[in-house]
């Protein structure tokens, strides 16, 4: 019997905080179908991390990414559409690809078509199959827990990841 734990995929998200774009808008609806794209992660026990920034001016937008991508190797890195789009956005779009490029040149880098649809976009990749359950979990499979999403956090908190699978990690594995 093999006994060889097979290692966790790791993905990260990089995308907009919805609720610091500025505009005339309700950013509540992309919020909830961020979080149910999200969740499809843990559902199919893939661990997942948020790199949310927002377009107020609030952010270092370059060190926001960069600590994201330095935390841990990532086996695909899913780029969202706020950040590739519009056009008057290419400058940011560039900047993240390059850092993406440079400080997790290991991953594969995926987009996604809306918010909901974040896990078949890095599915593509890992190869697995693209329908992840969209039920609730049954009881001791993979959760989601909220954690401040990278660059909205306090200088006395770690790092944070708005959502990740929690799995039981095997001490021999490296992080």
């Amino acid at each position: 019997m093999d006994t060889t734990a097979v290692p966790v995929p790791r993905v990260l998200v990089i995308g907009l905080d919805p609720f610091r774009v500025p505009g005339p808008w309700d950013p509540t609806p992309v919020a909830d179908a961020v979080a149910v794209g999200m969740a499809r992660f843990a559902d199919a026990g893939v661990e997942v991390e948020s790199c949310f920034f927002g377009l107020d001016g609030s952010d270092d937008i370059e060190a926001v990414v960069t600590e994201a991508l330095e935390r841990r190797p990532w086996e695909v890195v899913v780029v969202g559409g706020g950040v590739r789009e519009p056009e008057d956005q290419l400058d940011l779009f560039e900047r993240v690809i390059n850092l993406v490029h440079r400080l997790a040149p290991g991953a594969a880098i995926a987009f996604n078509s809306t918010p909901s649809d974040t896990f078949d976009a890095a599915a593509r990749w890992l190869g697995r199959p693209r329908s992840a359950p969209t039920k609730e979990a049954p009881p001791g499979s993979a959760s989601v827990r909220v954690r401040p999403p990278c660059g909205d956090r306090g200088a006395d908190e770690e790092p944070g990841t708005p959502f990740w699978a929690e799995q039981e990690e095997d001490p021999g594995q490296t992080p």
